[in-house]
């Protein structure tokens, strides 16, 4: 079963306003790379932080690296994530929390670091609370964040449709790598998400997406508004 058909049966209610921005969504994917222009996705998750109680055992000969079952809540971090599917780049940032100056942070660094000779970055992203123009206007002086705003055009994907957000892909890839064991300090887990990015973009990591405007008016008629005329 596709992504797309496991969510369209989750979606409570949906209208015109689900299929205006998964359209809009859709229509940027299909767009041939540009650096001048690029699509980049953006997505963030919490980490608990774990550590051991008891040493592990060590792998012998025949045998694994044996865990306690026991462990000790070293409290939560959050990760995010910005990935540019068509260049094959990703960048992942470990913070210790997902308040609106870690996001606008996080611009700052896609306008200054990421995409600087870029002329408009068109970031994909969900409905979360701090993920508005406002957050730069709370973190920076206005000055700064009409510099960044004139760099940053959001594009945000429909409630109950964070499945159109290709970070949750590069999530889902960094999950399996890294984030399969106990981690136990937020320092630990900067230095496996460096690894993981470094290992990625020299591998040119690239996401294909095939799933477009008119395949979703196939697919997913029964989500569009009825139209009489």
């Amino acid at each position: 079963m596709r992504p797309w058909q496991r969510q369209q049966w989750c979606i409570p209610a949906v209208g015109a306003g689900f299929v205006s921005r998964m359209e809009d969504v859709l229509d940027l994917y299909a767009e041939s790379y540009d650096p001048l222009h690029p699509v980049v996705c953006f997505d963030e998750v919490p980490v608990q932080l774990i550590g051991e109680r008891r040493a592990p055992l060590p792998m012998r000969p025949g045998t694994p690296m044996r865990i306690d079952h026991e462990y000790i809540r070293n409290g939560t971090c959050n990760i995010f994530v910005a990935v540019e599917p068509l260049r094959g780049w990703r960048h992942v940032s470990v913070t210790e929390r997902r308040a609106n100056p870690d996001f606008a942070e996080q611009m700052r660094s896609l306008v200054n670091d990421g995409f600087p000779a870029a002329t408009r970055i068109r970031v994909v992203l969900d409905n979360l609370s701090t993920h508005t123009p406002e957050a730069l206007y709370q973190t920076f002086p206005a000055a700064e964040a009409r510099r960044l705003m004139r760099k940053i055009e959001f594009h945000y994907t429909p409630t109950h449709g964070s499945w159109l957000n290709m970070a949750e892909l590069e999530l889902s890839v960094f999950a399996r790598q890294c984030l399969d064991q106990r981690i136990p300090t937020i320092e630990r887990l900067r230095e496996l998400v460096a690894a993981y990015e470094a290992r990625r973009n020299a591998a040119n990591a690239t996401i294909t997406w095939q799933f477009t405007v008119d395949k979703a008016r196939v697919k997913m008629h029964a989500l569009y508004p009825s139209n009489p005329l």
